[in-house]
């Protein structure tokens, strides 16, 4: 541990600040704030009341303004730290707002209207989370459907998707025959036609083929990938062409070939290929909208979309339920990152 904290507050100009240390410490924590804060945003907003959502300015954590019932009035009414004008403070209640002038009373005296500038108030707060923006969908909408089907979505195209683009990577990598090169090159073509240019006919031959509204339909079109071929056929370019020969004159076949030695031997690129795959299955959002009419089939991003309507937007279900979408892939970078960079350095994406 000392060693580790020695590492962290080392400086270049000895027991002296350089200004290389200085720039050093702004800049990492500069890009702390970037890269977790929007994080640390959202999961404190996730919390909020609609209420506490439209207050401006906003606040990162969950806070409400304290009610208190007073006699008289049906609905209990907002707290509020109020100075008075002999410049002593005391804790109104909110009767009414016109203008810049709020009507208040004490809780003890409801009888006694007091005028007070809102500039001169203070909201008494407390900390409350409002967690039932996490119950709530679960119970009133179908979300443990959408996420079942982003689930089995998502397993099943990332297995797809390792084994058709592994199979493709083998062929491109350790087989010689003529227009191999081109193949490539046309496959990595295919990176730079964007999915609005083969959307219509891509949706075409799902329809001809019976795969409009099923999960078929989602998971099919996207199975082969470039990115992916690229990636495990430049790591595989780095397995010995010996160790093939020699499996082969131990009389194994291709498909064991491939299964008992090459992938393997690949396991840190397709870790990388898992979570690249994980990540843009479980994110997808046009193509299951435009496969996907009917609400049992919704995957999570567009089951979200239906806390979005012309008139009202439910920010704090959108907000609770992108945060759940989030902890699973998450875990699976958690669990895979240390393949990353293994995976990358041998793939030659330097």
């Amino acid at each position: 541990m000392n060693r580790v904290v020695e590492f962290v507050f080392r400086r270049r100009g000895g027991r002296g600040w350089h200004w290389t240390d200085i720039f050093t410490w702004v800049w990492l924590i500069g890009g702390l704030f970037v890269m977790f804060g929007p994080a640390v945003w959202l999961v404190g907003s996730s919390f909020k009341s609609p209420a506490a959502l439209a207050e401006f300015p906003p606040t990162i954590m969950p806070y409400v303004t304290q009610k208190a019932t007073v006699e008289g009035y049906d609905k209990p009414l907002d707290l509020y730290e109020v100075t008075l004008p002999d410049g002593s403070k005391a804790v109104l209640a909110e009767v009414r707002r016109i203008g810049i002038v709020s009507q208040m009373v004490a809780p003890d005296k409801p009888t006694e209207i007091v005028k007070v500038n809102i500039a001169e108030r203070t909201p008494v707060r407390t900390m409350s989370f409002a967690t039932n923006n996490y119950t709530e969908p679960f119970t009133h909408f179908d979300f443990v459907r959408y996420l079942w089907n982003s689930v089995f979505v998502t397993v099943t195209a990332t297995l797809i998707t390792l084994v058709v683009n592994s199979m493709a990577a083998f062929a491109l990598s350790k087989y010689e025959f003529r227009g191999r090169t081109f193949a490539m090159l046309l496959i990595l073509a295919t990176l730079m036609v964007p999915l609005s240019v083969i959307m219509v006919p891509l949706y075409s031959i799902v329809s001809a083929l019976g795969l409009f509204n099923n999960l078929w339909g989602v998971i099919l079109p996207t199975v082969a990938t470039p990115t992916g071929v690229f990636i495990l056929r430049q790591y595989m370019l780095t397995i010995p062409d010996e160790l093939i020969d020699a499996a082969r004159m131990d009389k194994a076949s291709e498909w064991q070939i491939y299964w008992r030695i090459i992938l393997p031997l690949t396991a840190p690129a397709l870790a990388v290929l898992a979570i690249f795959s994980i990540v843009w299955r479980w994110n997808d959002f046009l193509w299951p909208l435009i496969v996907l009419s009917r609400k049992e089939l919704y995957t999570l991003q567009v089951g979200l979309s239906i806390y979005s309507g012309e008139l009202n937007v439910q920010w704090h279900f959108i907000l609770a339920m992108t945060v759940v979408t989030m902890i699973p892939v998450v875990l699976v970078f958690i669990f895979l990152q240390r393949f990353i960079t293994t995976g990358i350095a041998g793939t030659g994406l330097k």
